[in-house]
């Protein structure tokens, strides 16, 4: 159903947006972003202490998160969310990175027998993570499906799942051809009003300057922010690597705002691999053995 080098190019693209997002990470002191040794071209350090020990190239816990559902998929053709999490746990058990309250709580739930397992949480960042469940869905109908299912794994709360869905709808949109921004207008009516909210402050924003926008809007995790900060950089940028860069230097949660904006932006038609910076594919030789076909 979905061509499949373009899903990889997606996938590897969130992966590319969450490495070169890790310098300023969780960094939410606007004096300290200010004066962050960070070259804002290139890929850095992680400056948070959450992410202590990673380096240019390495990815925050939502890439190392999404890499595993790659790695989970790439030999399957369906998505089954029991597995998935058992595989996920079995990951979990010997992760060297930050282990954030979703997963934390997703853990215990487990131990617990509770079933669903994930955790309630209202984090933007899974939704950042659905591109590779295209690699198993033969219909648009299935892939919204399967994200639901993905989604509840480790974020089962009523404004996670709608804001999936939402985007979801939107990448399958944009790779049938349609325009990002009359697509956002066309889909915020089919959504709740929490959600139409969301879209409306963000566009409303689409002239503003990133840093303070996102700044109004609140850098953290939630998607009360997150959401209506993506709907912002998808408006106000017609370029990858300046939308990117844009982003960071406004800190807080900027992996998460950059993998999601970046999947809805890279599925354009003609947007591919060269759109991004070749110096930021400087990521771990296994990743990029992985995807060497993209690269190719």
């Amino acid at each position: 159903m979905f061509d499949k080098k373009k899903v990889k190019e997606l996938v590897l693209s969130s992966l590319v947006a969450d490495a070169y997002s890790l310098g300023s990470h969780w960094v939410y002191d606007e004096k300290e972003l200010e004066n962050l040794d960070i070259d804002w071209d290139e890929l850095n350090d992680a400056k948070a202490p959450w992410h202590k020990g990673k380096m240019a190239g390495d990815f925050t816990h939502y890439g190392d998160q999404t890499l595993w559902l790659y790695e989970f998929l790439k030999d399957k053709d369906k998505f089954d969310a029991d597995a998935y999490v058992e595989f996920w746990a079995d990951k979990m058990s010997s992760y060297d990175g930050y282990i954030d309250g979703s997963s934390k709580d997703t853990l215990i739930n487990i131990k617990n027998n509770i079933s669903a397992s994930g955790a309630s949480s209202t984090d933007l960042s899974i939704v950042g993570r659905i591109a590779p469940l295209l690699l198993v869905s033969n219909s648009k109908k299935e892939f919204l499906q399967n994200v639901e299912s993905f989604v509840k794994c480790t974020h089962n709360s009523d404004k996670a799942i709608t804001t999936a869905k939402f985007f979801a709808t939107l990448l399958l949109e944009v790779l049938d051809g349609k325009d990002i921004k009359e697509s956002i207008m066309a889909l915020k009516d089919k959504f709740d009003a929490k959600t139409e909210a969301y879209v409306d402050r963000g566009v409303a924003s689409k002239s503003d300057d990133t840093l303070q926008a996102i700044r109004d809007f609140g850098p953290s995790c939630d998607i009360d922010g997150g959401f209506v900060g993506v709907v912002h950089l998808l408006y106000r940028h017609e370029n990858l690597k300046e939308m990117l860069i844009a982003n960071a230097k406004a800190g807080g949660d900027s992996s998460a705002r950059a993998m999601l904006a970046t999947i809805i932006f890279m599925a354009q038609k003609g947007k591919n691999i060269s759109d991004i910076p070749a110096s930021w594919l400087k990521i771990k030789a296994y990743v990029k053995s992985l995807f060497a076909p993209v690269l190719m």
